[in-house]
């Protein structure tokens, strides 16, 4: 459904464009970590080890002063706590592995907002070219319903769908457990299904104009009078004329809706609503009361949520610029 010339364009823009090459290398490691976190991680995400509380990262940390109780008295003591190769990244108040549970983290990030954006894109690509292309009232009822949405915020929409609803988690079997392998690795995958229709509910409304706005200029052209003169249903119009060339834009926002999905469901693990443990958002609340001597426990999450988001939009200039005609040289 895609052309070769605008497979071509985003080609040519990649080329000539650092920062679209920036966007596109981060956000392929971050796909390859979360997909395969099973493999990269070099700890069970939920494994404690008590032995090894707030270890800080590679590199940081060394020896300091702690006070602990030795028979029955208060001494203070020169302890060693070095960050190790062990636990790149650190570990936790209860000696989880940050990287492990980041990768984990990310991965529920990642699966989340793909499938939420793929909801959002069926729902709101097809209300919104129903509405730009009827136009009238069904134009005016659609629309409208958009605009109640669209008055309140995101997150508070997101958290009144979750109160609406209630918390549905789904265990996904992970394959690389099911194949066999790894080993001392979550046999499923938590899947925050409440959290993603929620999320949904709330995306596919911008995705809905931009697909209206787009069939309101495509219904008037030649090719549509042409195919409505020939007798073809509304609908053959719809999937072969508009559908097509109502896209691209589409997908450009599609993508840096992609950021912002991330954000969302970061935002209500944050607070509590994501039904999994393993979760970005999550980790960071948790770290949160330890940010005075364990920085890294909210820190690298944080950073992961990060370059997720900064990826993204860097992939959505790059669609733009190759894609849009009003830019030097985009679309060609």
């Amino acid at each position: 459904m895609i052309k070769r010339r605008t497979l071509q364009s985003l080609k040519d823009e990649l080329r000539s464009n650092p920062t679209a090459i920036i966007g596109v290398f981060i956000f392929t490691v971050l796909i390859f970590g979360g997909v395969f976190a099973p493999i990269l991680a070099p700890h069970n995400p939920t494994t404690q080890y008590s032995d090894r509380t707030h270890q800080p990262p590679l590199g940081f940390g060394g020896e300091s002063e702690q006070t602990q109780l030795v028979d029955g008295e208060i001494q203070t003591v020169v302890a060693d706590n070095s960050g190790t190769l062990n636990h790149m990244l650190g570990t936790d108040a209860n000696g989880r592995d940050i990287l492990s549970r980041s990768l984990y983290g990310l991965r529920t990030s990642l699966l989340v907002a793909v499938t939420a954006m793929i909801l959002s894109l069926i729902v709101g690509t097809t209300f919104g070219l129903i509405a730009g292309y009827y136009g009238g009232k069904t134009d005016d009822t659609i629309m409208r319903f958009v605009d109640v949405i669209l008055a309140f915020p995101s997150l508070l929409m997101a958290l009144a769908l979750f109160g609406i609803l209630g918390p549905m988690t789904v265990s996904v079997p992970d394959p690389f457990a099911a194949l066999g392998l790894v080993e001392n690795r979550p046999e499923t995958t938590p899947f925050p299904g409440t959290v993603t229709l929620a999320i949904s509910a709330v995306i596919w409304v911008w995705i809905a104009r931009v697909a209206r706005s787009e069939a309101r200029q495509v219904r008037n052209l030649d090719y549509v009078t042409a195919g409505k003169t020939m007798g073809m249903s509304d609908f053959g119009i719809i999937k072969n004329h508009v559908l097509p060339n109502s896209l691209t834009p589409i997908l450009v926002l599609g993508t840096v809706q992609l950021a912002t999905i991330i954000i969302i469901e970061s935002s209500l693990s944050f607070l509590g609503f994501s039904g999994t443990t393993l979760s970005l958002g999550f980790d960071i609340a948790f770290g949160r009361d330890y940010l005075s001597n364990s920085w890294w426990i909210s820190s690298v999450p944080g950073l992961f949520i990060v370059a997720a988001v900064i990826s993204i939009n860097l992939l959505g200039d790059w669609f733009r610029d190759a894609l849009d005609p009003d830019i030097q040289g985009g679309g060609r």
